[in-house]
């Protein structure tokens, strides 16, 4: 080490000196953004940040989101340095399988990580959903001079994630909301993969987030501690907007031939060139090596229990002053339902089944959220610019613009913005989140879904007009393959129900479910009430049922959604002429193949190979429940612009057209 005593710029070292040797064991990664936010994280991490190392999940915790997360090495670093179950042997094992340091961050993977980052943009996103998150749940909760709900988001983000449209989308609504407990840290390097981003990335950032209603605080030396800390006080001292403090930094700080330089963007240094670094850093240990005064200088445990410890105390005296909120809270935070839940949504699942609506099964969705909401404070509802086409918006519904409590966000138009916001929201915990949009455009917020999937999130997304049958407005808002896409997504639960008591099991499936996301697929159009047993609507939980049933089962015809009736008719019709059908219902195939075996036989026996699945949807998801010899009646190609009744007859998806294929099979 030098002579000289410590000061910040070893710290920092210590973060770049991990970083290139990890990527450099791993032959794989990205040195740059560690290397050259360094500087940055140390102040942040060291002198500013409100965490516990020995409990990553403290509930008053600041939340942390590397949105560039391809420099996920900064993330290891820190987490490893300040005290986080991440061992040197961990930091050794970058990028290999299984081992705590994934290439990007991965919730679930490694202590201290927030959120699954590397898509650019959804970091961003992601944090913005947390700032949202703590805000609405600290004007609920929170009493006189007992904040127990009382923390920062922190989001470090650079050129890439700016670029990606997602970010205006999220950055703009944050403005709006004026969400002044969220600070973004821009790494303005200049370099991107390609190489330096003047050619296509000249925006005027400041002016830009200036726009949003943001407070934007530089540019700043991004090296320079002292210029980092002030402008992180700045930011915390005004909290009635969001901050964006732009950091002027060097990628790959310290590498002598390869610091601002694309070539460090997203490969190992090198030996050579790290053996360079390090004399260049006056860093002279060896590979992994970190002195123990430097481990001491960044250990946060210590700090971290009196943090920790001093928010218990003020949770005592909350608890005491306000002992019901401080159980609802605690139960919120847990993820469990109210305990009289179940029993609410069981009664208005058979006051469904005995009223018998024949109504759009979006309605159904509004009316089943007017029983549920009321019994589920937890609800943080919102739809992208279509509350009142996708009939989110239920009767106690108050916006989070007018009413710091309140319980639904009008996104706006942003529906990869929403998605991944809700995210955010989910992630922070003490909502279940829910947004809205048409079908067809969940292609935009289709990546949002897919990272919802991937961590297991409890968000609900409601898609309406789910097929031809939105009619006149044409291909262009009527969705053919989306169904599909949801359906094939791992861990994403996807119900189409077919009247208004599927719609209302659905909802209760979605929210009773804790390990992922939902998408909740309703019609636009009436939908015909389906006449059931206490047994059958018992088993529409099951993801698929029989609905109708022969002495001697001939045929089957499957359906979902909306072509359920036409399955109905046609039965009735073949019955007529003498041949046993059975109609099975399947709202939500993978609920359905996650049942046991003797349960799919009992309502798909194999004896049975005469099958014909019927939905106004891309056919061929079908062929995996009628086989290769079965028929699908649905969509082949897209749709036009017509009413609906006309585009079903013309489309050859009706029931004069299932009972044909059932006739013409085998």
């Amino acid at each position: 080490m030098p002579a000289q005593p410590l000061n910040q710029r070893h710290y920092a070292n210590a973060i770049r000196a991990l970083s290139m040797d990890a990527v450099q064991q791993a032959n794989s990664g990205h040195p740059g953004a560690p290397m050259g936010m360094a500087d940055i994280a140390e102040v942040v991490w060291r002198q500013f940040m409100r965490y516990n190392p020995a409990n990553p999940n403290w509930i008053n915790r600041d939340r942390f989101v590397l949105s560039n997360g391809h420099g996920s090495m900064l993330q290891y670093a820190l987490l490893h340095l300040t005290g986080f179950d991440v061992s040197i042997d961990d930091l050794k094992a970058f990028r290999q399988l299984h081992s705590k340091t994934p290439g990007h961050p991965e919730l679930g993977y490694t202590p201290g990580i927030e959120t699954t980052t590397g898509p650019l943009g959804q970091g961003i996103a992601n944090a913005v959903g947390m700032a949202l998150a703590e805000r609405t749940l600290a004007a609920q909760f929170n009493r006189d001079n007992l904040a127990v709900v009382d923390h920062f988001t922190y989001c470090f983000l650079g050129d890439g994630c700016l670029m990606e449209g997602i970010s205006h989308e999220v950055c703009s609504l944050a403005g709006t909301l004026g969400l002044g407990k969220l600070i973004a840290y821009y790494d303005d390097n200049g370099i991107s993969i390609d190489g330096e981003v003047e050619g296509w990335f000249s925006d005027d950032t400041p002016k830009r987030f200036e726009a949003y209603g943001w407070q934007v605080i530089g540019p700043i030396d991004g090296h320079d501690a002292d210029a980092i800390r002030t402008a992180t006080q700045e930011a915390q001292a005004d909290i009635s907007r969001p901050t964006m403090i732009i950091c002027k930094t060097v990628i790959g700080a310290g590498s002598p031939n390869k610091q601002g330089k694309e070539d460090c963007h997203g490969a190992p240094l090198g030996k050579d060139e790290i053996a360079l670094t390090r004399a260049a850093l006056g860093w002279e240990h060896e590979p992994f090596v970190i002195p123990s005064e430097i481990y001491e200088a960044w250990d946060a445990r210590p700090k971290g229990d009196v943090l920790e410890k001093n928010w218990d105390g003020l949770w005592s005296q909350y608890e005491q002053a306000h002992p019901s909120l401080a159980a609802e809270l605690l139960r919120r935070l847990s993820g469990e339902l109210p305990a009289d839940f179940a029993a609410t949504a069981d009664a208005w699942i058979n006051g469904c089944a005995e009223k018998g609506d024949s109504i759009a099964s979006r309605k159904a969705s509004q009316n089943t959220l007017n029983t549920f909401g009321p019994a589920l404070p937890e609800l943080l509802g919102g739809s992208a610019d279509l509350a009142g086409s996708n009939l989110t918006l239920w009767k106690g519904c108050h916006g989070v613009q007018d009413h710091a409590d309140g319980n639904y966000v009008y996104y706006g138009v942003r529906e990869f913005g929403m998605s991944a916001i809700m995210n955010g929201v989910a992630l922070h915990g003490g909502f279940v989140p829910y947004g809205a949009t048409f079908l067809m455009f969940m292609e935009y917020a289709r990546n949002a879904l897919r990272m919802a999937a991937l961590m297991k999130q409890r968000v609900i997304h409601v898609y309406t007009h789910d097929s031809i049958g939105l009619g006149e407005d044409g291909p262009t808002h009527q969705p053919v393959e989306q169904l599909a896409s949801l359906r094939q997504t791992p861990n994403l639960s996807s119900w189409r129900p077919a009247d208004t008591v599927e719609s209302a099991v659905a909802w209760r499936e979605a929210l009773l479910r804790k390990d992922g996301p939902t998408a909740l697929v309703f019609s636009r159009q009436n939908l015909a009430h389906q006449t059931r047993t206490p047994e059958q609507i018992n088993n529409i939980a099951r993801g698929g049922y029989v609905l109708r049933d022969a002495e001697r089962v001939d045929a089957i015809i499957i359906s979902a959604g909306s072509e359920v009736d036409l399955a109905m008719q046609a039965a009735e019709t073949l019955t007529a002429e003498g041949l046993g059908v059975r109609v099975v219902s399947m709202p939500s195939p993978d609920i359905f193949l996650k049942q046991d075996a003797a349960y799919r036989d009992s309502v798909l026996p194999l004896s049975v190979r005469k099958r014909v699945a019927v939905e106004a949807s891309i056919t061929d998801y079908w062929h995996r429940f009628v086989g290769l010899d079965g028929a699908v009646i649905g969509m082949t190609t897209f749709g036009e612009s017509a009413p609906a009744g006309d585009l079903y007859k013309h489309f050859g998806i009706t029931a004069e057209a299932v009972a044909n294929a059932v006739r013409g099979l085998a």
